[in-house]
């Protein structure tokens, strides 16, 4: 009995999942995802309407907290970097350290998405330097002009993906 417990569960659990849409340009600036409608446990917009588009509002579905485009452009240019942490709602994207192959210095980096509108200042990077000297990693400065290299590539691949996302 209990097998059957658990597919039941894993189903709903799944089926939750179907529910996704592609983000719109202005979506995060809309009027009806603010005010007295969100939030509400019963009417139009309430709890037993879930799925459902009522009075002219779109369901949500699990919409980030920050820009999608910003947030998947970070990911996609940080992707050769080890993840530690990601925080769709904050926006705060923290890699492990990276050690390129063969070198005596390891990076990492957090990320910030700061806001919900895809703007070049809508990302700030933070990228740590460490070398090893004498068996002990120990700080080191960053090269100039890295982080807004960085930064720029997230921006250019948020920008593709945007692209990508109203042509198809």
């Amino acid at each position: 009995m209990r097998p059957a417990y658990a597919l039941l569960a894993a189903m709903v659990v799944l089926s939750a999942c179907a529910n996704s849409r592609p983000v719109q340009d202005d979506e995060y600036n809309d009027p009806r995802y603010s005010g007295a409608a969100r939030g509400v446990a019963f009417g139009d917009a309430g709890l037993f309407s879930i799925g459902q588009k009522n009075s002219g509002q779109q369901d949500q579905g699990g919409a980030l907290g920050v820009n999608a485009y910003l947030w998947r452009g970070t990911l996609d240019t940080l992707s050769f970097m080890p993840l530690a942490s990601a925080d769709p709602f904050g926006g705060v994207i923290i890699t492990d350290w990276y050690q390129p192959a063969s070198s005596g210095e390891r990076f990492k980096a957090t990320a910030y998405i700061l806001g919900r509108q895809l703007r070049a200042d809508g990302v700030k990077v933070s990228i740590f330097r460490q070398v090893l000297q004498g068996g002990q990693w120990v700080d080191a400065p960053v090269s100039p002009g890295v982080v807004s290299e960085i930064e720029n590539k997230v921006l250019a691949r948020a920008r593709e993906l945007r692209a990508q996302s109203a042509g198809g």
